[in-house]
């Protein structure tokens, strides 16, 4: 099992095997989140196919930097089955607390070559995301630089984009897919601890929430069994899975998650 607990300045990882963990966040006196806004609001679209140059971004298969920034640079994972012209589905997949671009990758890479999915992993400019401290800003922005950097080097299916995440991940792709439900058509959130508040809402995407019954970082009662009933009744619909468990990603809900995204 990979694991990471702790407060955000202390999260760190143990390796085993069968889960993946993250740590949540608990800001102080125990409030989760911060504010939202239209920094939000991604603009970058899937186009009609490849601009022809890739800008340097390696289309072949494998995990390749997109070269946008010089620390902490996202990551494409290209599928064996991918080519540029091919029309893939794509899946953004965000890191928990403390984690990396390699770690949000970590979620979904074992299914992706079976699967045939295009993933794009960012990283948090800080040590967690910018709207679980704050406020929507540099993160969501090197995300919309990302997502367009993909866009222009290969065709993405437009009604199979989607935003995962796990912890402190999952809790951001909750407020960026909601936000930008015209393109993220379904969300993945693993354990997550909150929407962040103030996230403007677009279009309906459907949800898949998953969290375990023994989770000691983000406790199921005050986070996804108070999330899921209130999506429910903003008109979402979504998926949700309780597993006996802690603050982890079973590897039976993994595929599960993988077989909802279609």
């Amino acid at each position: 099992m990979l694991t990471r607990r702790g407060l955000l300045a202390a999260a760190g990882q143990l390796a085993a095997a069968g889960v993946l963990a993250a740590c949540g966040t608990r800001l102080p006196g125990g409030v989760l989140g911060g504010g939202g806004g239209d920094a939000a609001v991604l603009t970058a679209r899937p186009g009609a196919g490849p601009a022809g140059a890739s800008g340097g971004l390696a289309t072949v298969p494998g995990t390749h930097p997109l070269g946008l920034v010089a620390r902490r640079d996202p990551l494409v994972h290209v599928p064996p089955t991918g080519t540029p012209d091919a029309a893939l589905p794509l899946v953004v997949t965000l890191h928990g607390a403390g984690g990396d671009a390699e770690a949000g990758l970590s979620l979904l890479r074992p299914l992706a070559d079976e699967r045939g999915l295009l993933l794009l992993a960012p990283a948090s400019r800080r040590p967690t995301w910018d709207a679980v401290r704050g406020r929507y800003g540099p993160d969501a922005a090197l995300v919309d630089r990302a997502l367009a950097r993909v866009f222009a080097a290969f065709t993405v299916d437009v009604g199979r984009v989607a935003v995962a995440g796990f912890s402190d991940g999952a809790s951001y792709a909750l407020g960026l897919g909601l936000a930008n439900g015209e393109l993220f058509r379904r969300v993945v959130a693993f354990s997550p601890g909150f929407v962040p508040p103030g996230t403007p809402r677009v279009g309906t995407p459907r949800v898949f929430v998953s969290h375990g019954d023994a989770d000691d970082v983000l406790p199921i009662d005050r986070t996804s069994r108070e999330i899921v009933p209130d999506l429910r009744d903003d008109g979402y619909e979504v998926t949700y899975r309780e597993f006996a468990g802690p603050h982890a990603v079973p590897a039976d809900v993994v595929r599960e998650a993988v077989d909802w995204l279609g």
